[in-house]
């Protein structure tokens, strides 16, 4: 069933919510939430008291927000479909903070014909470029852009606007069964800490699904290993003009020459599909200390842990080769989702039913990256990622779909009544 796609007044609606949601400014900070600080900036709490009161206003239940900024709410079960397996809906509520998201000033394109579009900044939107732009120019999509000055915000607010219509459709629709359904709105996924403070003593529901993913279609069941590491070079300072040989050790060096010798193969820009990657993310220091931020990716447990030994092998060879002393430090993110799931597998059934009655292909994709239902299964509630709509994510290029965000809160409408039918 098409709820939302056929309906342009409640298409209208999902709009104007849309908008109201990406003109909040959620921006989230790495430093803070590494450092232990959720939510890392108070500003997420904007949204979430907006979220709040709106699920006040719908009729939901035990509606609050955590001293750590987590909107959580349930809706009740039809009445005779109490005995129905609950499920969780979550969708993040930050945005990153490589590209500004403050002052956003959303694009209305209705009924898209397919031409490029030119922004401030220097931003240019060329379907030649875009397959999946030119694919919504082909279908005359209503599509959603920044002035090019900020990002755009769809990631993840178009998850969160996918399910805050569809929980106000199952509320103002009551001849839909379901069962109990409860929903929450993360901050700092952005951060990598979008689970570090979820109110699991809340949560009653056995698995859940992630508004979280990108073009129409996409089902995500499987995801990276992730880990964080810091690999610090300690060299020995002295006045440059009395640096002879052995006199100063260069900390400097040391830090570039490991960020130069890690493989060209295994940089996020030369990987696709279920290649991992090394990613240097930020470089710090001195000449008497020096630290390089990296990103390690892959999709199998053999792949991670021989990432890790390549990471410390050339940070070795770097600090034999500058005379500096090097220490490492390695932090597991999150795991691969997939055996998780595969061991559940009513749990990605009753979604690809849910896609199918909504008239939508299932493609599955590995997420390269993760999301908060990464964290989540890894807690033992099995969670796949569902599309949004959203496109080009963390920068002023990204856009977002109507048409697709509508898709979205049809399957997810949809799914409520599958899982209600088990």
């Amino acid at each position: 069933m098409n709820y939302i796609t056929d309906d342009s007044k409640i298409q209208g609606q999902l709009l104007d919510r849309f908008i109201k949601y990406v003109k909040t400014w959620t921006e989230s900070n790495s430093e803070k939430a590494d450092s232990g600080i959720i939510p890392s900036e108070e500003r997420e709490r904007d949204l979430a008291k907006q979220l709040a009161a709106e699920l006040t206003v719908m009729g939901l239940q035990d509606v609050q927000i955590t001293p750590e900024c987590y909107t959580y709410a349930w809706l009740p079960a039809s009445k005779g479909f109490e005995n129905k397996p609950s499920f969780c809906l979550l969708a993040h509520i930050d945005t990153v903070e490589e590209v500004t998201g403050k002052d956003v000033k959303p694009i209305i394109y209705p009924k898209y014909d397919g031409a490029v579009i030119d922004l401030q900044c220097g931003v240019r939107h060329d379907p030649e470029e875009d397959e999946a732009l030119a694919l919504a120019g082909q279908n005359r999509e209503t599509i959603i852009t920044t002035d090019g000055t900020t990002l755009l915000g769809a990631d993840d607010k178009a998850g969160v606007v996918a399910i805050m219509t569809a929980i106000q459709y199952l509320v103002e629709n009551p001849e839909i069964k379901h069962g109990k359904i409860e929903v929450i709105f993360s901050p700092d996924e952005e951060t990598g800490h979008g689970m570090d403070k979820v109110p699991l003593k809340l949560l009653k529901s056995k698995f859940a699904y992630t508004v979280d993913g990108g073009h129409i279609g996409e089902l995500e069941t499987e995801c990276f290993n992730a880990y964080a590491a810091n690999v610090t070079f300690t060299g020995k300072s002295c006045h440059t003009g009395s640096a002879r040989k052995g006199g100063m050790v260069n900390a400097i060096f040391a830090a570039s020459h490991f960020v130069e010798s890690l493989p060209v193969k295994e940089r996020p820009e030369t990987t696709d599909g279920y290649q991992g990657f090394i990613a240097p993310m930020d470089i710090t220091g001195s000449i008497e200390k020096a630290t390089v931020s990296l990103l390690l990716r892959d999709f199998t447990t053999e792949g991670i842990e021989c990432r890790i030994e390549s990471v410390k092998a050339l940070a070795e060879a770097a600090s034999l080769s500058f005379g500096a002393k090097v220490e490492y430090a390695f932090k597991e993110q999150y795991k691969n989702m997939k055996s998780v799931l595969d061991k559940n597998p009513s749990v990605v059934e009753n979604l690809l039913a849910a896609y199918k009655e909504s008239g939508v292909e299932p493609v599955f994709s590995p997420i390269r990256g993760g999301t908060d239902g990464s964290r989540l299964t890894e807690l033992g509630i099995p969670t796949p990622n569902i599309f949004t709509g959203a496109h080009n994510f963390h920068g002023r290029y990204e856009w977002c779909s109507l048409n697709q965000m509508s898709k979205a809160t049809d399957v997810l409408i949809n799914l409520a009544r599958k899982i209600a039918d088990c």
